[in-house]
């Protein structure tokens, strides 16, 4: 099944929220501007800057949701990529999102998939309207477009989204596509983010 198949009734039930409030605690000065902060999500606070453990595919492996805590993990970066081919967001939905099923209830930042454009590199191709994938396990393919990663992301009732972005080689300049690309496909994003959940 597509991991962008979903039901209007749970789209509809998860409600809209605005940007995340974030607090200066510690303003920058001299030549670094560092700073210190917070940022206010629904399933926490996080004090910044922080250490976020990678949970790429729902664990963060060989370490327990209880463990994490004890070792002062606030927040956890999992990959909406990954997690929509293996179990794929709609399984996740259905047994309660991504803290449910991780059985983490601190935040959650899921990336986009942006940095398997550049890892697989192999099984890719990028376009204006977005990127095909095929998948690394059993080659089927997936076109993902900015609104497709977003919707992805909500799905999993994360706290934190990624828009779709690309990685770039080193060498890269400001000619290169994916530089021209970045602007319109935030745009896209965003707007997809602030409208109503669709009907299908």
């Amino acid at each position: 099944m597509s991991p962008l198949a979903h039901s209007s009734a749970a789209r509809q039930e998860r409600p809209r929220t605005p940007a995340l409030p974030f607090e200066v605690i510690v303003a920058g000065t001299g030549d670094t501007r560092a700073r210190r902060g917070r940022l206010h999500t629904a399933h926490g606070v996080v004090n910044t800057p922080m250490f976020m453990p990678v949970a790429t595919q729902g664990t963060v492996k060989g370490i327990t949701p209880a463990q994490l805590t004890e070792v002062g993990a606030q927040i956890i970066l999992s990959n909406a990529y990954h997690l929509a081919l293996r179990p794929g967001t709609q399984l996740i939905r259905e047994l309660g999102g991504l803290h449910c099923f991780m059985g983490w209830d601190g935040p959650i930042l899921t990336d986009s998939g942006g940095y398997q454009i550049h890892s697989l590199a192999a099984l890719r191709k990028v376009t204006d309207s977005g990127v095909e994938f095929r998948s690394h396990v059993d080659g089927t393919p997936m076109f993902l477009t900015p609104e497709d990663v977003v919707r992805l992301q909500v799905d999993l009732g994360v706290d934190i989204i990624m828009v779709l972005d690309e990685c770039v080689a080193g060498e890269a300049t400001r000619a290169d596509p994916s530089g021209r690309r970045a602007g319109p496909s935030i745009g896209r994003a965003v707007r997809n983010r602030s409208r109503p959940p669709r009907d299908s």
